[in-house]
């Protein structure tokens, strides 16, 4: 696991999970409901090797609101990527299940390949990966 890894409130866990699963290839490790079993207390995830923790909304406990139009999440997850082509097939996966682009694939003047997205559930995602370096 990583040292730092994002904890994602979100409004429904389990299609977030889902939407997760098919946006970013993520792999589930575990899911853990509340005992009546219609709210998911923790779930934690593995996406291109980032751990994510992901969890529906208990303000009943002094938990995080989820994010929404009006209240947007403040904070941006980085999916740093092996190739710069890994950042377009990922934004063009990512879109197709459902996820807002906000800044389409370009290379940008810090040396990577890169692209922005806002998931359906509030949360803004940025794609990086490093462009080859230059001769010269």
């Amino acid at each position: 696991m990583n040292a730092i890894v994002p904890y994602l409130t979100v409004s429904n866990a389990a299609e977030a999970i889902a939407f997760y699963k098919t946006a970013f290839d993520a792999k589930e490790n575990a899911r853990m409901a509340e005992e009546n079993g219609t709210r998911i207390m923790h779930a934690d995830l593995v996406i291109h090797g980032g751990s994510v923790f992901v969890m529906d909304e208990f303000l009943e406990y002094g938990g995080a609101k989820h994010p929404n139009a009006e209240r947007p999440s403040p904070v941006g997850i980085v999916i740093q990527l092996p190739a710069p082509k890994d950042v377009d097939s990922v934004y063009r996966q990512a879109t197709a299940a459902g996820a807002k682009g906000t800044q389409e694939p370009a290379d940008m003047f810090w040396g990577a390949r890169y692209a922005a997205l806002t998931d359906p559930f509030g949360h803004s995602w940025m794609l990086n990966a490093p462009l080859p370096k230059q001769a010269g």
